[in-house]
């Protein structure tokens, strides 16, 4: 069964004082492009997290994110106090020098300044990170789960599209028998209109005849045309990830039925056309976003 490239994950846990939330996305690509944002006592396994995304994930466009929210009582902001009694002693000598009264408004000028107050970073405890990392498999299921659906609903506008070509298909059938009569007519009216007085050679006319009625000929089309439909459907009941053929069938489906345009000749054949690569390019659409 097909899986659609685009898809969804979350997972939100606590780890001691810290709310974890893990979310990624993806998006349609031709190949496997990862985009990770994680906090930085997590980039350490940057690396490791790529490693866990393209080993279950084959295509797509990939975002993936880490969000911390601290739930206990300590703040991870630290004042800086080496910095603080530096900036004190400067502006105090330059209030002195210029005959300024000292008072509680130099502080605040002090904690307006760069580094008064820092982050302090935990480091990364290895048994957090195996919480984490055991919830972000669980977060990449998650979004082949939602992938897995979003397939279903692929493959069931697929599968109506490629009906109505068949359908279509089976309608050419009665203009064509009638395409045909319409060109020998319109041949022996040309040929009348000449006024060629018995000189004709019959004989040859027929060659001619059959030569030209043999190109106009669609059935080679039609056979190819259901055959390349059948093997569309065969293979998006395929196990293994089928966008790129899927795409490939599509491209020799457009062949087939452009050929049927081409050879058409016939008003009622050409609707007919205009409708199955109406048919043909919804599939290519949703073919884009198939894994």
């Amino acid at each position: 069964m097909i899986r659609s490239m685009t898809g969804f994950g979350k997972t939100e846990f606590e780890v001691g004082t810290k709310k974890i939330t893990l979310e990624i996305k993806s998006l349609n690509s031709k190949q496997l492009d990862i985009n990770t944002r994680v906090p930085s006592m997590y980039r350490e396994k940057d690396l490791e997290i790529r490693r866990l995304i393209s080993e279950t994930l084959t295509r797509g466009k990939v975002d993936f994110a880490i969000y911390l929210d601290n739930l206990g009582t300590e703040s991870t902001s630290r004042v800086n106090a080496a910095i603080i009694k530096d900036y004190y002693r400067q502006l105090a000598d330059v209030h002195q020098d210029l005959g300024l009264e000292i008072n509680e408004s130099i502080m605040q000028s002090i904690m307006r300044l760069p580094e008064t107050v820092k982050m302090v970073y935990d480091e990364l405890d290895e048994t957090e990170w195996l919480v984490v990392r055991e919830n972000l498999i669980k977060t990449l299921e998650n979004l082949n789960t939602f992938r897995d659906q979003e397939g279903l609903a692929l493959k069931a506008d697929i599968d109506a599209n490629i009906a109505n070509i068949l359908d279509l298909l089976n309608q050419v059938e009665p203009f064509e028998t009638q395409r045909m009569e319409n060109v020998k007519t319109k041949i022996k009216e040309s040929l009348d209109a000449l006024q060629l007085n018995g000189s004709l050679d019959k004989n040859r006319f027929e060659q001619e005849l059959i030569y030209y009625m043999e190109k106009l000929d669609i059935n080679e089309e039609k056979v190819r045309l259901a055959n390349h439909c059948s093997y569309f459907t065969e293979t998006m009941n395929e196990d293994e990830p089928s966008g790129r053929k899927l795409g490939f069938i599509a491209q020799e489906i457009g062949r087939e039925i452009n050929t049927l345009g081409s050879k058409a000749n016939e008003s009622n054949l050409q609707r007919i056309v205009v409708q199955m690569k109406d048919n043909l390019e919804k599939i290519k659409e949703q073919v884009l976003n198939v894994l």
